[in-house]
């Protein structure tokens, strides 16, 4: 076989190793290097699609790998970020002990659900050119911001300088979040692709509004403009599959 074959795969490992890196920087607490290392996974996990596709290099193996490097990387990366995060402030909503030492573990609940997300795409035939329900990357990189954003490492320059305050609300929030986004993972809600086949505006117009809006709020709230997109994103699909229903009703 040639050395072209092993690109797409050696890819999935580098994003694979991308995300054990980031797992390792959630656990010692250092949330910008958690956001830098889950940002490369993605553009790893984007190139390896890329380059399958473009050296006609496909594979069953592959396509396993590029789960199995998904789920760490998309999956328990962020859960332990998540889970570092409500550690280091549950004592906002609660002072007892039998909380505090059991209630950041709901954090991994994003990586069951992710997890069950990932075997569901490799079996579902519909979720060749859209997804249904959140798709991993997207979920992590809303997690792994938002989590930044609040703690105060945040590092990206911005317009506004946001001095984050953890309240028990806030806290309550995050606990929600996670048992909304897991839900999102696994839920019959068609999503757009991220994923651009040709760069022209036709067909694409939600893509790069989502683009544009994501830019301009990281120019004015840093990163939290990251956490912002993934819910625009969110907001345009549900939007975008509404119209579709209604255009094919009509």
């Amino acid at each position: 076989m040639s050395i072209k074959k092993h690109i797409p795969n050696t890819l999935t490992s580098c994003s694979l190793l991308s995300g054990c890196i980031a797992t390792v920087m959630a656990f010692n607490g250092q949330y910008w290097w958690v956001v830098i290392f889950v940002i490369i996974a993605a553009i790893f996990d984007f190139s390896d699609g890329f380059a399958a596709r473009l050296l006609k290099a496909y594979s069953p193996m592959g396509k396993e790998l590029d789960s199995l490097s998904d789920m760490v990387s998309f999956g328990v990366a962020p859960s332990v970020m998540i889970f570092h995060f409500l550690n280091e402030n549950v004592a906002a909503i609660s002072r007892n002990s039998l909380v505090q030492e059991y209630l950041p573990y709901i954090a991994f609940l994003i990586a069951i659900f992710s997890a069950l997300r990932l075997a569901k795409f490799n079996v579902d035939e519909r979720q060749s050119d859209s997804f249904i329900g959140l798709n991993t990357p997207a979920n992590a990189l809303f997690w792994v911001s938002f989590c930044c954003a609040l703690s105060g490492q945040d590092r990206f320059p911005s317009v506004m300088d946001i001095q984050p305050y953890i309240s028990g609300g806030l806290v309550y929030i995050v606990i929600g979040a996670v048992i909304v986004f897991s839900t999102l993972l696994t839920a019959e809600l068609p999503m757009f692709s991220l994923k651009v086949k040709s760069w022209g505006f036709k067909g694409n117009e939600l893509r790069y509004f989502l683009a544009l809006f994501m830019v301009a709020m990281l120019i004015f709230f840093g990163i939290l403009g990251i956490a912002a997109g993934i819910l625009l994103y969110i907001a345009l699909s549900i939007l975008d599959n509404r119209n579709k229903k209604l255009d094919s009703a009509a």
